[in-house]
């Protein structure tokens, strides 16, 4: 797939039902998040306008008029002593999987991390969710933590991956 024409922009409420399908859409395989329900627009609603372009933005990823991708910076422990310390998350859309939506997301995250105050980026991933866990150590991060069998998911253990990189 080319990747030549796309835009990144700043999420706008609009937005949020594409945000919310991709994220869904990842339920079912038990390998990117702990929710094991759907979530929805209306549950998503406080967290879409808990970000800012200035502080903690949330992007979109545009390819032919669709969200390809999105990628969300968080606070991390919610205490001011780690503001220059945020939790990536990025979510891709099953049509876009595997062809580079993640590394343009997260080579502008790290481009930007300087303008935002950050020194530190984080990432809470599953042990096995290898794909993720490739990109990141592809851009520098490295595991900083292991939390064991920490979360179930029907039935089965599983191990929570702390993985960060200083800027």
């Amino acid at each position: 797939m080319e990747w030549q024409q796309y835009i990144i922009e700043d999420a706008v409420i609009a937005d949020l039902p594409g945000i919310v399908d991709i994220y869904n859409s990842t339920i079912a395989g038990r390998v990117v998040t702990a929710d094991l329900e759907p979530v929805t627009v209306a549950d998503r609603e406080k967290w879409f306008h808990e970000h800012n372009s200035h502080h903690r933005p949330l992007w979109v990823l545009r390819k032919d008029g669709e969200i390809a991708a999105w990628l969300s910076f968080q606070s991390f422990y919610g205490r001011p002593a780690y503001n220059g310390t945020a939790e990536l998350s990025i979510y891709v859309n099953e049509k876009y999987r595997g062809i580079g939506a993640g590394s343009i997301l997260l080579t502008k995250a790290i481009e930007e991390c300087p303008r935002l105050g950050l020194k530190n980026l984080v990432g809470f991933v599953f042990g096995h969710n290898e794909p993720s866990l490739g990109l990141l150590e592809k851009f520098g991060f490295t595991r900083w933590g292991l939390l064991p069998g920490v979360a179930v998911m029907d039935g089965i253990e599983r191990d929570l991956v702390i993985i960060g990189r200083k800027l």
